[in-house]
């Protein structure tokens, strides 16, 4: 008995022994060998965070006005499995149909089941619980306050199941103004092309914290350390983007899209010495505030084709030939060619005019105001060569990214090889192919002095943490032509303009300043052929000429008339987006005008003949220039010895003032074309003719009859009305037709020769 006892003591006494072997090994496992473990995982308990988040940085014209800024909202979330448990799901949903406008469907999907039959803990209403107001967030949290009394009352639970976060929302204040350009911030805080997504890194910013321990109550615990790291905003940027000008350009090209019903339309403004952008504006538009319906249209309205889209740029091109002619002592104004057709050798088709018939022998200089093809095709084909004219486009940037802050900017190519292809080339059709910016930048080295410059959209970056601003500085890339070649094609470009009788851009034509620029009438590509009735339409120019301080750059694709050329649809979106814009920028015009009424009623802008007398030829030239006047020598002296009209008479821009340099024995019938009655009087009393008038206004119509000793001139005249200039070969102030040819719009058709070799690259083509 003594036995069994002391041996049933000795096993409980070995066996609360092992138990004690076995706490104290398990104490020191835990304490020891596993008590950084435990205590990291209860410091993870007892720890919260809380996370600050950092605001997103404004982005703001070069004026200040704010283009896109972060605003305080709120984001919602549900728990299913808190609300199906306290069985609110029914009070729940009527409130997020009410409060947030969601529909049955919508609410109801947050509340499946997973696949083990639970219902989730945590579900975001991204579909009308994001980013909301703060008014509608109040009326949320005070309906979850309400039904958290209710059902903690009835012991149903401690918690309603309804969660508000603040948060930032990202708003665009201008709407739909250079949509583009800033692109826009998804719904999931992605950033989405343009702007915003460029610049991220800098618009970002990071979030901010406080880290600290808690008890069972969410209260700190008393000496616990906190941690804490404020939040670092995105920095600002301000664009190089004027406001104003931006709404200009988007409103003008609304305007044509209303009218002609393109298939796109862009619009760049900037500032050729600079290459500051003022403007970049597409149709389609979108509203970067509900940018998901842009999205329906297969992103149509979301592309900038001002960077991303190629196209043959047709006319406007031939800025980039007639430089480099002019560098290289190729192009003579005064120098006579036939106009018309020209064979290229080994083609069995010759290039035309966009008039075929062409206007006979006529100087240089008139075939750039007509935009004769052939003109160019002989001043780059034949004078400058492939070699030669492949380096100024090179030199141009064409074929190359000009390096513009925004994505996804395209190439283009200047690839050509055959005799057909140059001469293709050298008037802008064929296998060159561009982008508008770098078109405007090419222009632009024109019209500054030679010189090209990268295209830049952000003009200061400002940390708002630090307050430091790094500013922008233009940048130049090369050298292109000479301050000499620059002047000289800016006055020959003028006259494109200003001629109003011979110049295909009069549309362009502003009262009192000095205008330069160039059409362009492209064909489009449709398979591996030409296109009939497609085309892409353009006007690129600049101005003031004496000083440029804003280069335009319109492109119209696919207007739906095919006969509504670049002089027609982009040349007055043209004038209007710069007429707008030197008057914003307070640019002083180059001359006086004046508005002569009659009977109360305004009339044409007139302005006043400067005195030349008495002058050099060079300087009476630059003299009326300046004033925004046309003229013509009579005689070949150096002085001018008279003028008609006399000075201060007032006169319409479209006329001519006539220099007399000579004796009236040894002088000829000048081209009376646009002058007034009082002045072909005048002229023809001068020269000692006799005048046979019909009708009355303005000389469309001459003719010199020669009868023995006597000479008589018999000229026509019309009324000349607001925006309607007799152009030769055109229409006669009737309206009707001249057998020449049925329109004063150049066509860059290209050749009908080297077909094969011309549409090779047409599949590239797009705009």
């Amino acid at each position: 008995m003594i036995k069994r006892i002391k041996l049933r003591t000795l096993l409980l006494g070995g066996v609360i022994t092992l138990l004690f072997l076995f706490l104290i090994f398990h104490i020191y496992k835990v304490q020891v060998v596993e008590g950084s473990m435990w205590l990291e995982l209860a410091q993870k308990r007892w720890s919260t965070t809380e996370t600050f988040n950092a605001k997103r940085g404004t982005i703001t014209d070069r004026e200040g006005n704010v283009l896109a800024m972060d605003a305080l909202a709120y984001n919602v979330s549900i728990n299913p499995k808190v609300i199906q448990t306290a069985g609110i799901k029914d009070e729940v949903t009527e409130a997020l149909k009410s409060i947030l406008g969601m529909s049955d469907d919508t609410i109801d999907g947050h509340f499946v089941k997973r696949d083990d039959g639970t219902y989730y803990s945590n579900r975001e209403l991204r579909q009308g619980g994001w980013q909301i107001e703060k008014s509608v967030a109040d009326q949320l949290k005070e309906f979850s306050k309400t039904l958290k009394e209710k059902i903690v009352k009835e012991k149903k639970g401690t918690d309603s199941g309804i969660y508000i976060q603040e948060t930032y929302e990202r708003l665009y204040p201008q709407q739909k103004l250079a949509s583009q350009l800033l692109g826009y911030i998804s719904i999931d805080g992605e950033n989405m092309m343009g702007v915003e997504s460029t610049f991220n890194d800098l618009l970002s910013g990071s979030d901010g914290h406080i880290s600290y321990q808690k008890d069972g109550q969410k209260v700190q615990i008393a000496g616990s350390e906190v941690e804490y790291v404020a939040p670092k905003d995105g920095q600002l940027i301000e664009l190089t983007i004027d406001g104003d000008i931006q709404g200009y350009a988007e409103e003008a090209l609304r305007s044509v899209v209303e009218e002609w019903s393109p298939k796109s339309a862009t619009a760049i403004v900037a500032n050729p010495n600079t290459m500051e952008i003022l403007a970049m504006a597409n149709m389609p538009e979108f509203n970067p505030n509900t940018y998901w319906e842009g999205l329906e249209n297969d992103y149509a309205a979301m592309y900038n084709h001002a960077v991303g889209s190629l196209y043959e740029p047709g006319s406007t091109f031939k800025i980039a030939t007639l430089a480099a002619a002019i560098e290289e002592g190729v192009f003579d104004p005064d120098e006579l060619y036939q106009s018309g057709q020209i064979y290229v050798p080994g083609e069995p088709k010759p290039i035309s005019d966009h008039n075929k018939y062409g206007w006979g022998m006529i100087s240089y200089l008139q075939g750039l105001k007509y935009s004769s093809n052939v003109a160019f095709v002989k001043l780059g084909f034949e004078r400058l060569g492939g070699e030669k004219l492949r380096e100024y486009f090179t030199s141009f940037g064409f074929a190359q990214k000009t390096g513009i802050e925004i994505p996804n900017e395209a190439v283009g190519t200047i690839r050509f090889k055959y005799n057909s292809e140059i001469a293709t080339a050298a008037f802008g059709q064929g296998v060159v192919l561009v982008t508008p910016i770098q078109q405007v930048a090419a222009v632009a080295a024109v019209a500054n002095g030679g010189e090209l410059m990268k295209p830049y959209i952000v003009k200061s970056v400002t940390d708002p943490s630090t307050k430091t601003t790094t500013v922008t500085e233009p940048t130049v890339v090369r050298r292109v032509i000479s301050e000499q070649s620059s002047k000289l094609a800016n006055g020959y470009l003028e006259q494109v303009v200003s001629d109003l009788k011979e110049g295909t851009g009069k549309n362009a034509y502003i009262e009192g300043y000095r205008v330069a620029g160039k059409t362009g009438t492209a064909q489009k590509v449709v398979g591996k052929d030409y296109s009939t009735d497609k085309f892409v339409v353009s006007f690129i120019g600049y101005a003031p000429v004496d000083d440029p301080q804003l280069i335009i750059l319109v492109i119209v694709d696919e207007p739906n008339d095919k006969y509504a050329g670049g002089s027609k649809v982009a040349a007055p979106v043209f004038r209007e987006i710069m007429l707008k814009s030197l008057r914003k920028l307070d640019i002083a015009p180059n001359y006086e005008s004046i508005a002569v009424e009659e009977n109360d009623t305004p009339t044409e802008v007139m302005i006043s003949t400067p005195d030349v007398t008495g002058m050099k030829g060079a300087l009476a030239k630059e003299k009326l220039k300046n004033a925004g006047l046309q003229f013509e020598f009579i005689g070949d002296g150096s002085i001018v010895e008279q003028q008609i009209p006399s000075a201060g008479s007032l006169v319409h821009p479209t006329q001519t003032v006539y220099l007399i340099t000579e004796q009236k024995e040894n002088l000829s019938v000048p081209d009376l074309t646009g002058v007034s009655l009082r002045d072909a009087v005048e002229i023809a009393a001068l020269l000692g003719v006799q005048l046979k008038i019909e009708g009355t206004g303005y000389v469309y119509s001459q003719q010199l009859v020669e009868d023995g000793k006597s000479k008589t001139l018999q000229v026509k005249l019309s009324p000349l009305k607001e925006s309607q200039y007799y152009v030769p070969g055109t229409l006669d102030p009737s309206g009707e037709e001249d057998e020449v040819t049925s329109s004063d719009e150049e066509s860059d058709s290209g050749s009908d020769s080297g077909s094969e070799e011309q549409s090779s690259s047409g599949e590239q083509a797009s705009s």
